[in-house]
Formats: C-alpha cells, structure tokens, sequence
C-alpha cells in the first residue's frame, strides 16, 4: 500500500510516499517550499523585471504570496487575478479590487498571455511532485492520497475570519469530540471550505481513496506517535506553525480543550500563560481572540492535572527553555512530518479496508 501524504503549510509542504512494505524511515520524504512561497518568488520576480503580474488557478494559501503581491502593487506595477485565484487575497472581490487588482475573466486573462508574468495559484502540485520523485528513480504511483491545509473558510461579509474558522473547529469538535473527527472523505468537506475543496480538486481524478485533514490536528496526531507523547493517556500537544499555534488538551485522541492563535503574535510568555490557563480552565475565548488569535473552547472542563507539554511545528523554538518544561515530539523521528504521520493515521481510520496495512507499519516504527 503507498500512500502520498501532502501536509500544506506556509512555509513548506511536507510530503511522504508512504510504503507499507518499508520501513517508514526509508520512505520518501521531502520538505519543499509551499506553494504560496513558490508563487511568492515568482511574483517578485515578476516586480524585479517590472512587468505586469498575471495569477490564475484556484484559491491558495496567503500569507507570502499576498505579501509578494502588495509589494508588486505598492511598485507601481500590474496586476490582474481571474476571480477564483483572485479569492486567495479575499473572499470579496471588491476587497481585492481594492489592493489595486483587475479582476478578469478565463478569455481576458488568455489575452494577457506573453503580456503579464502568469502565475499559477494552487496548493497541490501533482505533476511536479511526480517529476521530483521520477528525477531519483522513485515510482510515482500510489495507491492513497492524504491531504492538510489550513482554511479560515469562506466568511459571510462584515463575519470576521477568525472567528468562522474558529467557528468551525468548535462545530467538527461539538459533532465527534475526537481529533480523527477531523478526518472528511472529499464529499463531506464542508461548502464554505473552500481552500480545502480547492486543494482536492487539484489531485484531479486520481481515482484513489483520499481523506482531507486540517493541518492543526494532523499534526497533533502525528505528535500522539512519538512513544514519549504516547506513554501518556492524558496529555497537552502544541502546535506551533509558521502561521498558527493549535494547542489541544487531550484524553487518548479524546478532546477537552483547545485554543488557535497566530503564531507570529504571541511571545513565549503569552503561550506559555495560555497554556496554563487552557489546563486550569481559566483562559478565556475574549482573552485569545482580544489579542488577535482566534478563540478558546472547552469541550469538557479541566481536570486538574498538569499533564506533559508536547510541542511540534517549525517554530517549537519559541517554547525551547520554557518553565513548562515541555518535550519536542519527534514521531518517526522526524518532527516535520509529524502532520504526515497524522494524515496517514486519519487514512488509515476513514479508509478501513486499508487501515490495518496503514497502521502496522505506523506502530512499528513507534516503538
């Protein structure tokens, strides 16, 4: 059984071709640039070469790419979007207008062609993820396809973004209660996800079965598969990201609380005083979303234990020498791709028929 595990964040896209037949550690793994990093570079070399930007494709991730493009615009330079690449930026057009981007139509934007840099929106690569592994003899089949990324959800107007994506973490949890139970088949991925659906329908007709995870859980799940994390029934995973810190108060996959906050507005005092206050049921929602996070929820109350602070995601450093102590997950021993040991976990559970092949190569690489 191969399954490709594609794990999308802000700053890479974490990817593993899963083979049950190996051990896990000798499965392909790479760590690559994410797609809104690549269209990032391309439209400032589009600035550089002061010519006009042209970005079709579907929605994407933001965050560097957005960035890329206000600077392109703030240089007195062109832009133009088709309006699904244009819903990258934001889900109202007229906001995007604003930025100083023309929206155009499909048979616009192909006028434009050899006149504007086109740049390709999308999340998912598959072609160029093929020619990656056929470049080191590497067969490009698989049998699965595992997907994460990060989706605010597309917000009714005047709703704020991260409050509806807050919106939605607390409704997969009032509905299951359990971390897999944010593990959707393609056809149950919520309308209003619209980067997520996006994201799946870049694999195209692949033909293969396929589960969709948020990154935040997947890589929670991959945490619970480091032994150290596992000893442990009850435990406090964190996952710090490039752009998001998920933090789950867990029971088995079971879960008690949580809060999300953006990474880059936090310190280390602030994320250390939230997850206390998360394990003593003190924090508040208005604390969190005051400070520009997105909320705090409890699915159940504390349960007055301090249990073992596990930390994963790329920027683990801010918690490095932290009074809590905490222990930096390595599942597999590779911690970045810890939302890929997670995302497999989730395959393995929506996709049965397949799940004990999945899960006896997964715990024998815990142990």
């Amino acid at each position: 059984m191969r399954v490709l595990a594609v794990d999308v964040g802000t700053g890479t896209q974490d990817i593993l071709l899963f083979d049950s037949e190996q051990p896990i550690e000798n499965c392909v793994q790479l760590v690559l640039p994410s797609p809104t990093e690549i269209a990032a570079r391309r439209i400032a070399r589009a600035t550089a070469a002061r010519r006009p930007v042209l970005l079709v494709g579907t929605v994407q991730g933001g965050g560097p790419c957005h960035w890329a493009l206000e600077r392109h615009l703030r240089a007195g330079l062109p832009a133009y979007a088709t309006p699904e690449a244009a819903q990258t930026f934001d889900d109202d057009l007229d906001v995007v207008r604003g930025m100083g981007v023309t929206i155009v139509s499909e048979d616009e934007a192909a006028s434009l062609d050899g006149r504007a840099e086109r740049v390709v929106l999308r999340d998912l690569d598959l072609e160029a993820i093929r020619h990656a592994l056929a470049a080191f003899e590497v067969d490009t089949r698989f049998d699965g396809l595992a997907l994460a990324c990060l989706d605010h959800g597309a917000a009714p107007p005047g709703y704020s973004d991260r409050l509806f994506r807050f919106d939605h973490l607390r409704r997969v949890v009032e509905g299951g209660n359990d971390l897999l139970r944010f593990a959707f088949l393609p056809e149950e991925v919520p309308a209003y996800l619209t980067r997520a659906r996006a994201l799946l329908a870049c694999a195209g007709d692949e033909g293969v079965p396929t589960v969709f995870l948020d990154t935040g859980p997947a890589a929670a799940l991959g945490a619970l598969q480091d032994p150290q994390v596992a000893a442990s029934e009850e435990r406090f995973v964190v996952n710090l990201g490039n752009m998001h810190a998920l933090a789950f108060h867990l029971v088995g996959t079971r879960i008690r609380s949580l809060f999300e906050h953006h990474t880059g507005e936090v310190t280390p005092e602030q994320l250390e005083d939230y997850i206390e206050g998360l394990m003593a049921g003190t924090l508040t929602h208005e604390e969190v979303f005051g400070s520009k996070g997105h909320g705090v929820f409890y699915a159940e109350g504390p349960t007055g234990n301090r249990p073992r602070v596990a930390v994963t995601g790329p920027q683990r450093w801010k918690l490095r020498g932290s009074r809590l102590r905490p222990y930096f997950a390595v599942p597999h021993g590779d911690m970045m791709l810890a939302g890929c040991f997670g995302l497999l976990w989730a395959f393995a559970v929506r996709h049965p028929r397949h799940g004990e092949e999945v899960l006896s190569r997964l715990n024998a690489g815990t142990g």
